[in-house]
């Protein structure tokens, strides 16, 4: 086991050094995370305290130390999927999907409106995938669902997502 895994194990014991360390090295992407959800840095920082909470609430939940990073996100996606209900507002961040045929002939403006008309798994497997690049294992593995259901899904998504920018008058 890695030093990132004894860390985790540690943090699972009860260990609130090893928990702070574990939340110090995943702030970035959380913060991230939340920013492309939220789009208000004041929102996304007090995501991360919501987050810190929950994820200190539950870290005993974590069955596999590797997928801790995936874990956390999930969280964050979650809170940020909730607070955006709370708003009547389904948004995701202005980052451009770099997914080879739809980047290149549409703008990050016209991809964005476009996921924000998926639902809500879609929106989530495109996010984790190609914002944070995950692997479909680690997809699976946050989702609590087989490879195979993953890799049907992010298809479903992009051609959802393809569809859309054809409907929208791109390409």
């Amino acid at each position: 086991m890695n030093a990132d895994g004894q860390l985790v194990k540690r943090a699972i014991g009860g260990e609130d050094q090893a928990f702070v360390e574990i939340m110090q090295s995943h702030k970035v992407d959380l913060y991230k995370t939340a920013i492309a959800y939220l789009k208000n840095s004041d929102e996304a920082l007090e995501a991360i305290q919501e987050v810190t909470y929950r994820a200190y609430k539950s870290i005993h939940q974590v069955r596999n130390s590797a997928y801790v990073k995936t874990w956390l996100i999930r969280i964050m996606i979650n809170y940020c999927n909730d607070q955006l209900k709370k708003k009547k507002r389904e948004v995701l961040g202005e980052e451009i999907l770099q997914v080879q045929g739809i980047s290149e002939d549409h703008s990050g403006l016209e991809i964005k409106d476009a996921m924000e008309d998926l639902d809500e798994r879609s929106r989530e497997i495109l996010t984790l995938k190609y914002f944070h690049d995950l692997k479909i294992k680690e997809i699976a593995a946050s989702m609590q669902c087989p490879e195979g259901t993953v890799k049907t899904w992010l298809n479903k998504a992009l051609k959802a997502l393809k569809g859309k920018l054809e409907e929208k008058g791109g390409n």
